[in-house]
């Protein structure tokens, strides 16, 4: 890399940490924006775009063969406009090429790499490419450009059409029966992939994907489907007990690269982990198992320590590359151990370690160095070498701090400090799920502090939300997953806080959706306003990925609010989405599980939980102690009438419990054991 200043790359101006990490390349690169999109019309020049994020180990990999390569820049400088996009801040371009990218190619990644027309139609698409290849490919895209441009227009036209039609939602017929029977046949074609013997599906790489798991139990839940549940435990087992949950540390990684959870791709990013503490948490109301409670409470540690801001939000995402003792980026480094390392830290301790987290063949990762996996219990490893839980407990504890202050003394991945607005709720939810679960306050006090962050810093006067939040500037106008995730989390802290503040702000965000996002025609909501600029296609998300699709989270969110709020028009909106969607939920089930946990709500009894009088509070924090997931909670300790569903429910000198279904309520109960017993019936 040249040690020259490059004045024509601006990305110094941008506050995205993976823009900046390019900011010193050879390179002309720009942001995406308007003006740089209306430049490329008048000089008529072809536009590369190359996507990525900040925690993208292949990312880094390009960047340094190619993009910091004086002799590609020139290639590059001179035949195109280069812009880069973090795909976390610019979800909506990211969603439109690699759209492009599939339907070239059929498959995608990460980096993304597009080139396309001066209009921004795409004419080829690539993800990571060595050196000599994509020196090769621009070479050959900037003289076809030149020589035969005709056939690059009748390309991109044909392509364009392709986006267009794959972007179109089909609509499934009206009469289609949203029923048990619907989501029986669904689970009974994806349980063909389900891995019985590590855990989650049949293939390599695995990512954990935590929205399925939390359908699946509270679908094994509802039907008493024991071999389901048991299925749903051991992947909770097998992920928490793989290289994949940070042991030392705490907290996840993305996924594993073979199939039995073992090594990781080693960035830790805010979204998994955010829905992962909500998944074992609920898991822990179910089971009552300690090492979920163990699970979370590391996790948050994690969270808290290493991905929470000042005020409240929280970062990001943690590099998968680290400086190793060389000096030198490599994945994993910070995060693996070798023999001698933990041998020379543990001296007699060493032989039960080395059993506890397999420092053997089964362990072994690569060039000597070990991740961590766990395939026993602690009380079998304690039977095994004749020791007392107690005295294994006692040892694990010094054991994590010892390594995480020797760890601590390693280079730190790099930190991504950018705040987004969608990721935030999730990590807001994942707090209120724990909190519900283990009673600690701090959880809720976080997720007050960080949901007061949205109102204060990402909430405009115009009603609408900012996405993206760095050094003390928020930016970029939010997209469907910003109001879906937000609207979540707002009504899961009326839920426990009881303050119609929450209730309200969630109700004034389903307003602003609806107006800027809903298409009334199709049934569907667009990922990003009616305000935006527009892209080669307006996007669409219906498939429910490592995150829960932002369509199928307002389906879920507007069937809550209809219960709360009394308004039928927002369960038929969520019901005509589900129909638009229904078709492909069925055939591909795995990747439409928040759909169709939708779809029990429609099809399985949903109660109504009102509760009133002075003791509401305890009654709730007894009633988060179960696991019910087909209900919403009311509570208010004083007369409130300004809420239809309390109206007529407050009695002086009693706390009573209302559990209704179907616009029926049964008989009030002071017992929060009753309450939960009518809630499985």
């Amino acid at each position: 890399m040249s040690s020259k200043i490059n004045t024509n790359n601006l990305l110094s101006k941008e506050t995205s940490p993976y823009l900046l990490q390019h900011a010193n390349n050879p390179v002309n690169w720009v942001g995406w924006s308007s003006k740089v999109l209306n430049k490329a019309k008048e000089d008529n020049k072809l536009i590369l775009i190359s996507i990525g994020y900040a925690a993208c180990h292949w990312c880094h990999v390009m960047e340094h063969e190619s993009f910091e390569d004086i002799s590609i820049a020139e290639v590059m400088n001179a035949n195109f406009i280069n812009i880069k996009v973090d795909r976390e801040e610019r979800p909506d371009v990211d969603q439109v090429y690699m759209k492009a990218l599939q339907l070239m190619t059929g498959q995608g990644g990460w980096p993304l790499n597009i080139v396309a027309l001066p209009d921004g139609r795409p004419i080829w698409g690539a993800t990571y490419l060595p050196k000599k290849q994509w020196k090769g490919s621009l070479h050959q895209l900037a003289d076809l450009y030149r020589s035969n441009s005709e056939h690059m227009i009748t390309y991109a036209e044909k392509l364009s059409k392709g986006m267009a039609q794959v972007s179109l939602v089909t609509k499934t017929d009206s009469n289609t029966d949203i029923s048990k029977a619907f989501l029986k046949d669904s689970l009974q074609t994806w349980s063909n992939q389900f891995d019985y013997t590590y855990g989650g599906t049949q293939r390599s790489p695995k990512f954990m994907m935590p929205n399925n798991y939390q359908f699946l139990l509270r679908y094994a839940h509802q039907t008493k489907d024991k071999s389901l549940l048991d299925y749903v435990i051991l992947t909770l087992n097998k992920i928490s007990y793989g290289g994949v949950y940070d042991h030392i540390g705490g907290g996840f990684s993305r996924y594993a690269v073979d199939s039995k959870w073992h090594v990781p791709h080693f960035e830790k990013m805010l979204y998994d982990n955010a829905q992962l503490v909500s998944l074992y948490s609920k898991a822990y109301t179910l089971t009552k198992d300690p090492w979920y409670k163990t699970v979370v409470t590391n996790t948050l540690n994690f969270i808290e320590t290493e991905l929470t801001r000042d005020n409240g939000s929280f970062y990001s995402s943690l590099d998968a590359d680290s400086l190793n003792t060389e000096g030198k980026l490599e994945e994993g480094a910070f995060y693996v151990w070798t023999k001698a390392e933990l041998k020379s830290l543990l001296n007699e301790d060493y032989p039960l370690f080395e059993a506890y987290y397999n420092i053997n063949e089964y362990g072994h990762w690569e060039h000597n160095n070990y991740v961590l996996i766990r395939t026993k219990s602690n009380s079998e490893i304690a039977n095994d070498f004749s020791i007392p839980i107690s005295t294994l407990d006692k040892k694990l504890t010094s054991w994590k701090a010892l390594l995480n202050n020797n760890r601590q003394k390693r280079a730190q991945p790099r930190l991504d400090d950018k705040s987004l607005t969608s990721w935030n709720a999730l990590m807001i939810n994942g707090y209120i799920d724990a909190y519900k679960a283990f009673q600690i306050n701090d959880y809720l006090e976080i997720a007050l502090k960080a949901s007061n962050f949205i109102l204060d810093k990402m909430l405009q006067k115009d009603g609408s939300l900012t996405h993206s939040y760095n050094k003390n500037e928020a930016k970029i106008n939010g997209y469907l997953e910003d109001y879906a995730f937000t609207i979540e989390a707002f009504i899961s802290l009326f839920e426990v806080t009881f303050n119609s503040k929450w209730l309200s702000k969630a109700e004034e965000l389903t307003t602003y959706a609806l107006k800027h996002f809903y298409d009334e025609e199709q049934h569907i909501f667009y990922f990003n306003s009616n305000l935006d600029d527009a892209l080669v296609t307006r996007p669409i998300e219906q498939q429910d990925n490592v995150i829960p699709a932002s369509n199928s989270t307002m389906a879920k969110n507007l069937f809550k609010l209809s219960h709360l709020l009394g308004i039928k028009s927002y369960k038929e909106i969520a019901e005509q989405q589900l129909k638009t969607v229904l078709q492909d939920a069925k055939t591909y089930a795995s990747g439409y599980s928040n759909w169709l946990d939708v779809i029990m709500n429609f099809s399985f009894p949903y109660h109504e939980i009102v509760i009133t009088g002075k003791n509401a509070s305890n009654y709730v924090k007894d009633l988060n102690l179960n696991y019910i997931p087909n209900s919403i909670t009311a509570a208010t300790e004083k007369e409130n009438n300004d809420l239809l569903i309390f109206k007529n429910r407050y009695v002086d000198e009693q706390t009573l419990i209302y559990v209704c279904k179907d616009n029926t309520c049964n008989v009030p109960t002071d017992k929060v054991s009753s309450a939960v017993k009518q809630c499985l019936e």
